[in-house]
């Protein structure tokens, strides 16, 4: 959760030179004392010194203040200082532990957030002891700046802590981080008059501020020197030229305080109702809606869905918001909005107070509705030209339709956070469960459409625990066969074998509690592969019977096939070679019906392989002949090559030198054959 801070891109400055956006350039105003006391500390001494030993971890320096009073403006001015010195080539990284709800981000999510910014993949479905421990693996050679913003205690630093002297932490909290040694908080306040005077001036020029110095001083005094407020105020009056400074000071003085709210949040809850107050209607239902946004991450879509607005009503409102210092945003080309920390629990307790909740409940539905739509236009855009989803697709509105894919691919990249925690908050949620399914369904085709399954693995298994969690809840056992049989191949991926067994058992008790013969059959294969994958074979040969059997009685002859080889390739790592035999020769059979020639090859040649394991070298040496001919008939040049020189290896055993040789010289042959070929294919290409 991130406080709007000193450094803020907010307010337009009085000398006219904006960022992106309407955005001014990020300035910084005071804390000088502050930054000293935290580059010294750099330097201090710690414990591990004194006692004449090698510091173990990273140095922490914590920034401590409440929520708006720019203690992550400070955090960031410090860090682009220290990078500044070349003391750490590999840079910065970044990541809040605290969600707009104020909830602590499990370390799991930190974790893997850190991970995708070190470009290092971490397992799906690890827990935060495994990613974490990759985390201070990936640090270990490296000279790092790591700013974890907002902690809520010790427990969340301590695991990401690099255990290398060369890197270098920057945390904020709002206290001390009692639990990790040699830490010495600099807590922070109000600005001083000065800096607040100044940021101030930065937002509606020096000319309103020379004419009434005094007033202006008063002013920053009436919002307790926070940056949040001063910056809500000074965008404020920058949108009424025609008010003075005694104004807007007058105003803050007559608004009455919460008595609910603690002294110190206080100036910054008055700075925000005067903004908001002078919002019109339409403005202001937009601004407390943005507090249902998915990690407080919002874009013209996101407004659009809440208010029920136009997209284009939406950005010139969002922008506004940002001129009014209501919000902070990256500039970028597909601009992101965020609702800063300090500001979500005023949004939330306004959204409470003047929304009601079938209302608010009515603005989550359009904003899931909205969402799938869009992911399903992220999806269908990489469909060819004249397919059906195409077609689907000119019948959207051109707001939520993608020029080509390298659009939808930047725009999914971009608003993945914001995506993720969508999906998330609707499934906890509970109340919107048909929407969130869908949501959840079309996140997880856009991901493995756009980055495959291999690289959004870690999102992918997250999103199948949601779709579990639906499916458990709303007693869907068709469902829960599906995701458990996502979470076990991912978990079976990744080696946790045990792990993905006893999912896939238990997909097969809800396959067959759906009557769901797809999910009994492929649930009872998976068992069988995780056996054979532990070394039981005759588990294995028993579960891949069983769903044979079943795969039989309906007919599916290439699944028979499928799991004639399975069987086969069990009954020969157990050393059952008459059984190998037999189901590889039933294997070939079922390739020889269903026309896959290649395939048949295949099973011949693992015959003949067994046979030889068998002792029989006669006949596998005619199996493998047999292999050749289908083939040679199939027109696989490579495969024809390789079958030749598994006959050469045999007829060396066999005692026949001279024709091993020539078996060898044929495949020789083939194999250059086959590269001319490629050449000329290439060259024809090219051309």
């Amino acid at each position: 959760m991130t406080d709007q801070a000193v450094d803020t891109s907010g307010p337009a400055s009085a000398a006219g030179t904006e960022g992106p956006s309407g955005t001014a350039p990020r300035q910084f105003f005071g804390r000088e004392r502050e930054l000293k006391e935290l580059k010294a500390d750099i330097e201090r001494a710690g414990l591990d010194t004194l006692a004449g030993r090698k510091a173990a971890r990273a140095r922490v320096l914590l920034i401590a203040g409440r929520p708006g009073s720019g203690r992550t403006a400070l955090a960031e001015e410090l860090t682009r200082a220290l990078l500044d010195t070349g003391d750490y080539p590999d840079g910065l990284l970044r990541v809040g532990l605290t969600d707009l709800g104020g909830a602590p981000v499990p370390t799991e999510r930190t974790a893997r957030d850190l991970l995708d910014q070190l470009e290092v993949a971490g397992p799906p479905g690890a827990d935060g002891d495994e990613l974490s421990q990759l985390v201070r693996a990936a640090l270990a050679d490296r000279h790092v700046l790591l700013l974890l913003d907002d902690a809520a205690d010790a427990e969340q630093v301590d695991p990401l802590l690099p255990d290398n002297p060369g890197c270098l932490v920057v945390a904020t909290a709002q206290g001390p981080l009692t639990g990790i040694p040699g830490v010495r908080p600099c807590t922070i306040g109000g600005l001083d008059k000065g800096s607040a005077v100044q940021l101030l001036a930065g937002a509606i020029g020096q000319v309103r501020i020379t004419v009434d110095p005094l007033t202006a001083e008063s002013l920053a005094e009436e919002c307790g020197g926070q940056p949040a407020a001063l910056i809500m105020i000074g965008g404020w009056l920058a949108a009424h030229p025609m008010a003075s400074v005694a104004d807007v000071t007058k105003q803050l003085r007559e608004l009455p305080d919460d008595a609910e709210q603690s002294t110190g949040v206080r100036p910054l809850a008055r700075a925000f109702r005067l903004v908001y107050e002078s919002l019109p209607q339409t403005a202001g239902r937009i601004l407390r809606l943005l507090a249902l946004a998915p990690a407080g991450l919002a874009d013209a879509h996101t407004a659009s869905a809440l208010a029920g607005c136009s997209v284009s009503a939406a950005q010139s409102t969002l922008d506004d918001f940002v001129r009014l210092g209501l919000l902070r945003t990256d500039g970028a080309e597909l601009p992101q909005y965020e609702v800063p920390g300090c500001l979500a629990p005023l949004l939330q307790a306004l959204l409470a107070d003047r929304d009601r909740p079938a209302e608010i409940q009515l603005a989550r539905a359009r904003l899931l509705e909205r969402t799938v739509r869009q992911l399903q236009s992220c999806r269908a855009i990489t469909d060819p030209e004249g397919s059906e989803a195409r077609r689907k697709l000119a019948g959207l509105p051109r707001s939520l339709r993608f020029p080509h894919p390298e659009a939808a691919a930047a725009w999914l990249r971009i608003r993945r956070q914001a995506l993720l925690a969508s999906a998330r908050i609707a499934v906890e949620d509970g109340e919107l469960d048909t929407l969130a399914r869908r949501l959840v369904a079309a996140l997880v085709r856009a991901l493995a459409v756009h980055q495959g399954t291999e690289a959004a693995a870690s999102d992918l298994y997250g999103l199948h625990g949601l779709v579990l969690a639906v499916a458990e809840r709303r007693e869907l056992p068709r469902e829960r066969a599906a995701a458990l049989l996502n979470l076990a191949d991912l978990d079976a991926r990744t080696g946790r074998t045990r792990e993905a067994l006893t999912r896939y058992r238990a997909a097969l008790d809800a396959g067959r509690a759906a009557k769901d013969p797809y999910a009994t059959g492929r649930a009872m294969e998976s068992v069988g592969g995780a056996y054979a994958e532990m070394g039981d074979f005759h588990r294995a040969s028993d579960w891949y019977g069983r769903a044979l059997a079943q795969r039989l009685t309906h007919g599916e002859l290439a699944d028979e096939a499928r799991l004639y080889g399975r069987l086969g390739s069990v009954h020969t790592y157990a050393g059952q070679y008459g059984e190998a035999l037999r189901n590889w020769r039933a294997a070939a059979a079922v390739y020889r019906r269903l026309g896959d020639l290649v395939a048949q090859a295949r099973a011949l040649s693992e015959a003949a392989r067994v046979q030889e394991y068998a002792g029989r070298p006669q006949e596998s040496l005619r199996t493998c002949q047999e292999a050749v001919g289908w083939a040679r008939q199939a027109k696989d040049v490579r495969l024809q090559a390789a079958l030749e020189l598994r006959l050469a290896d045999t007829l060396d055993r066999l005692g026949d030198p001279a024709a091993a040789g020539l078996h060898r010289g044929t495949a020789q042959r083939l194999l250059g054959e086959d590269e001319s070929a490629c050449e000329i294919r290439s060259a024809s290409t090219e051309s």
